[in-house]
């Protein structure tokens, strides 16, 4: 079955119970799932499973996050994987719906409008395709960026300081410049220097100067 997509407001499908409780203010281009919490599942003899702010995310009892959305004007649903964590099922269920209600659709977060990347076509399958790579995209950098920070703070205090006279030789430098600055002067070839001249070089005090 082929879903197809349209990005123009004017062409969209109408929008499903699902999606049309999301507000949508008149400055507003996105329309943001969390602007509007969702209420809560009328079975009360079952544990609620839904995520309370994302769309179409739930929690398994493995504490992994599955994801689906329903088709415009019909009552099948489109699985969409399971993942780590919430917000990885969350940016696929924003894959989905953008390809599906274009500019019309709920998004979980403002930012998917641009970032997350268009399936090749209105196919089922390509759907799915493209919401797994967003998924997986956003949660390897989650990844890296929580590593980072998990290094750096391992990290003693005196390893991420420098010590200039360790790494330049300072404190060798100032001896050795302390050393040059007491020796005589260089002969200059074809002049002898005078005895007295010497003596006096040796009797004059560096810090008179």
């Amino acid at each position: 079955m082929t879903i197809g997509i349209q990005l123009s407001p004017e062409n969209t499908p109408t929008e499903t119970s699902s999606s049309s409780d999301c507000s949508t203010g008149a400055d507003e281009e996105v329309k943001l799932a969390s602007r509007n919490p969702k209420k809560r599942a009328g079975r009360k003899k079952f544990r609620e499973t839904r995520h309370p702010v994302f769309r179409g995310v739930r929690r398994r009892d493995s504490g992994k996050w599955v994801c689906e959305v329903r088709q415009p004007n019909n009552k099948t649903r489109v699985w969409l994987g399971t993942y780590p964590t919430a917000d990885m099922a969350a940016r696929a269920h924003d894959v989905a719906v953008l390809a599906m209600r274009g500019r019309s659709a709920c998004l979980n977060f403002a930012d998917s409008l641009w970032r997350l990347p268009v399936p090749k076509s209105g196919n089922v399958k390509d759907i799915q395709m493209a919401a797994v790579k967003a998924a997986e995209a956003f949660g390897q950098t989650a990844a890296g960026v929580t590593e980072m920070e998990e290094r750096s703070d391992q990290l003693p205090e005196n390893e991420l300081c420098m010590d200039d006279e360790v790494i330049f030789g300072m404190p060798g430098f100032l001896a050795d410049m302390a050393e040059g600055l007491m020796l005589p002067p260089p002969r200059i070839g074809g002049y002898d220097t005078c005895q007295d001249d010497f003596e006096f070089f040796l009797d004059t005090s560096l810090w008179s100067f």
